[in-house]
Formats: structure tokens, sequence, C-alpha cells
């Protein structure tokens, strides 16, 4: 059996455990990761040395890499922000990848590099220490220069590009855009990787982008130098981020199989494929294209043809307006006047009394499911017998995950072990959208900061467990009857992403 290397962007579970659910449901590949250990935390970088040993012991008899290139070169994605390295020793680190494709020459290689995000706000959570104090200039700046570059901006705007530059320190400026110039150079660096056959396909995620800015400067930039080289068919660029490890071995076991699943994709409202979700730069209907294409599949032009059924649960408002799922009850009236979502509820119905494969992509809030829709699913008996779900994040996370999926799950029986499903409905639905908001409230009051768990993490975790063992119970009772919440952590020590682990009855 083919054996797959993974070497994710981080330690999180999204980047670490999902892809290996993904591929515990095929049958078709093994999948290798690091010790958990070697990956850091946060923004303590991973040991690229006992790394690259790790993976020098273990590549001899696997037949594919996938690879975060963030992860061999700086240590994972926030390392990647904050990191002193030089380019000179980026480089080296990158080469490192060329010098095992010679070794290894049969070795099929699949990577992603982020362009590194320009967050619109003051905190340095993930970012440089100054970003607290200038997070949000640098935001302004980024957008203005590029809208100057473009030739959009106004004579108002050229002034307060102006103004900002003065406002940012010369060091801190200087700081940022080395680091900047270091990340683009490497973008470059593995496009030529592709050309030069040591990398076979690579994808390009913009982490939280936004249609002006320092991101979308660097990705026409490197979209030009794509075009020229010809090579559009082996290097994507589409806002995404944590979602990637998903899609490309997702990408692999359909390699493998010789397997192109056709995916029909049907939105909760006719504007839904237009709208431009909060934190990306281009409309939903064109990321959906990307991501199929990306994890292998391709998009056919009915439900009849189709091997799985992608229903989309748009937002129907983007961009800043687009509503968080914690606050959705203080959603944009569009949400109620834009979408049909009973038509939605009862397609996906009748699509599954035909037998259709049904796997929905929640995506009209962001960072967790849509409440409404998962309580009109409920009503109708469905969620168990979809074979894929998410609602996390942003968009670009929640239609990697169950794109990906979907495409494993399609050509097995749906209730055989589906687990990975009902932790995406504990964690999406359950934790994202109602227990999380519950919870910042109790531990607030008990004096515990939620963006810093301290030393309580532990003691947030117990109450977290009976939280969402409460919330199972009465909206998950199918599911309650066969499994329950036995542990949940906190990869970085606050309420924002969680870990579960899942005991049966």
């Amino acid at each position: 059996m083919p054996k797959l290397m993974y070497l994710p962007l981080d330690e999180r579970p999204c980047n670490f455990i999902y892809p290996q659910r993904i591929a515990e449901e095929a049958s078709e590949v093994i999948l290798i990761t690091p010790p958990k250990a070697l990956l850091g935390c946060k923004k303590q970088s991973a040991n690229i040395e006992k790394l690259w040993v790790w993976i020098e012991e273990n590549i001899k008899d696997c037949s594919y890499m996938v690879t975060s290139i963030d992860m061999i070169i700086y240590g994972g994605i926030v390392p990647s922000r904050i990191h002193y390295i030089t380019m000179e020793e980026c480089n080296n680190r990158l080469n490192r990848l060329s010098e095992l494709k010679r070794k290894y020459p049969s070795l099929k290689i699949n990577a992603f590099n982020l362009i590194m995000r320009v967050p619109s706000y003051n905190s340095s959570e993930e970012e440089p220490e100054y970003y607290d104090q200038y997070g949000e200039k640098i935001y302004k700046y980024s957008w203005e220069t590029d809208r100057t570059c473009h030739k959009k901006a106004s004579l108002e705007e050229n002034e307060e590009l102006n103004e900002l530059k003065k406002s940012i320190p010369a060091l801190i400026l200087e700081d940022y855009m080395e680091r900047r110039k270091i990340n683009h150079y490497i973008n470059k660096e593995t496009i030529k990787f592709i050309k030069n056959g040591i990398i076979d396909f690579l994808i390009i995620p913009i982490d939280d982008c936004s249609e002006y800015g320092f991101s979308a400067l660097e990705q026409r930039q490197l979209m030009q130098y794509i075009e020229r080289n010809d090579i559009q068919d082996k290097v994507y660029m589409y806002p995404s981020a944590d979602d990637i490890g998903c899609t490309l071995t997702a990408r692999v076991i359909n390699e493998i199989k010789n397997s192109t699943p056709k995916v029909f994709v049907r939105y909760s409202s006719s504007i839904g494929p237009s709208i431009i979700p909060k934190y990306e730069d281009r409309p939903l209907g064109e990321s959906v294209k990307y991501q199929i294409l990306a994890s292998g599949g391709v998009i056919v032009d009915s439900s009849q043809q189709a091997d799985i059924i992608l229903m989309v649960n748009a937002p129907t408002i983007g961009g800043a307006e687009m509503a968080e799922a914690p606050d959705a009850k203080n959603r944009d009236i569009s949400y109620y006047l834009n979408r049909n979502l009973i038509e939605f509820v009862l397609a996906t119905k009748y699509y599954i009394q035909q037998g259709k494969k049904c796997a929905i992509a929640d995506v009209a809030f962001c960072n967790g499911a849509d409440d409404e829709l998962m309580r009109m699913m409920n009503k109708q008996h469905l969620l168990q017998d979809l074979i894929a779900y998410a609602g996390w994040n942003t968009s670009g996370n929640t239609l990697g995950t169950v794109i990906s999926y979907s495409m494993i799950r399609y050509q097995l029986q749906i209730k055989s072990n589906n687990l990975f499903h009902y932790e995406r409905l504990i964690e999406d639905w359950g934790y994202q959208a109602n227990v999380r908001t519950q919870l910042s409230v109790e531990i607030e009051n008990m004096g515990i900061d939620t963006m810093n768990l301290k030393d309580d993490g532990e003691n947030v975790a117990l109450i977290a467990v009976k939280l969402l063992n409460e919330f199972i119970e009465e909206q998950l009772p199918v599911f309650a009857n066969l499994y329950y919440v036995k542990d949940v952590y906190f990869p970085w020590n606050r309420l924002f992403e969680i870990g579960i682990s899942i005991g049966k009855r």
C-alpha cells in the first residue's frame, strides 16, 4: 500500500489531526506524520533540524509527500510571521527539498506555502509584538500602498498614505516589510520547483486576505510569474490556510485511486456564489471551483451526473458586514430576504431520499455553524445521513475540509464509523456556534481571560466537556446513543480553537 508523508502547517487539530482522519477513512494509503513534539507550539517554532532527521529516517518507502513549506522553513504558521531567519538560510532550508527529490526521484511532492496575511486589527496574539500598537496602521498602510500601485487612490488617500508612513516607526516598518520580502521570495522559488520538476503540485493559499493590500499585490505578481511560465495547471492560488493539508491528502488519495469525483454544487441563494466572504478576496463561487479542483474532483452540470452533491449554505452579504456565528442573532436582514433556507433543507432531503450523497459546506457565517440551518436539518432528521459537514472559521477552511472529506466518504457506507463527521457537528455547531459563547461568559465571571487561559486550561476543559455533552443530549440524540465527548483541550490555550476526544458508548 502506498505511503504518504504529511508535514503539517502547525500542531493544531485542523492541520495535524484532520488530514489523518481523512486518510484513516481511505484504504488506499498509509499516512505518516512527525511526532507532535517536533512541531512546536504557536509562536514557538518547530525543531527544524530534528524534523529533517525524522523526514530522512522515514521517507525511504514513501511514494508521496504533502508538505507545508512554512513548516520546513520557518517552523509553522505563526513563526512564519515573526521569525528572524535570513533569506539565505530560508533558501538553504528550501533547497533541502530539492536534495530529497534528487535522492528519491520517484517521490511525488505536493506542497503549499502561504502568502503572509495582513490583519486589520491591533493584536500581537499571532503577530510580532509591535502589532499590538501598530497593526491597524500597518493594515491601512498596506491597503493604501496597493491602491496607489493600482492608481486608484484618491488625493486624500495619497495624503493618508504619507501620514501613515510617518506614524509607523521606520524600524518597525522595515522589520515587517523584510519578512514579507522573504516570504514573497520563497513563494517564487517554490514556484520554480514546479517548473524544474521538484514539486509536482503546489497551492499558494492566501491567508485572511482582502481586495487590496500587500497580500493582493504579491498575489498578482505571483500570478503573472505563473502565467509567464505556463504552469497554471500545477500551481493554484486561492483564499485558504488551515484546510490545505486535508485538500492535498484527498488529492493524493484520488490520484492513487485514479478517481475524479464528480461534484454538483447547489447554493442556498441565487446571489451566494457572487458574494465575497469576509477575510477573502473573491466571489465564493470562484473559490468553490478551486477547492474542488485542488482536491482532485470536477464540477458537473447536474445532480444526476454527480457522485457528490455539495450543498453550500452561502452568505448573503460579504466583507466586514458578514456575520460571525456567535453573533448570528444580530445578522443583516439580507440573511432573511436573500436566501430560502427551508427550500435548501428540503432540497437536501429530496436528494438524500433519491439516494444521492450530500455534503454541506456551511459558510453563511464565519467561525461556526448556522444555528438556524442546523436546527432545520435536525428537525428533518438529515444530519446523520450527510456524508460530510463543516462550518468553521473562514469560508475557505470550511470548503477545504468538507470537500476533501466528502471525496473519501462518498464511496463508503454512510453510517459506517463516520466519526469525523460527528466531530465536525460537535465542534462546528456545538462548540463554535453555541458552547463557546456560554463558556466565555462562565469563565469571564471566574476572572479567566478567554484568550489566555494560563493555568486554568484543565478546569475550563472540564466545563467545556459538560456543556458539549449537554448540547449533544439536546440536539444530537441519535449520535448521543453512540458517542460522547470524553475530553477537550485548547491547543493554543485560548477558547478560539479546540481539540476534542470522542468516546464510544
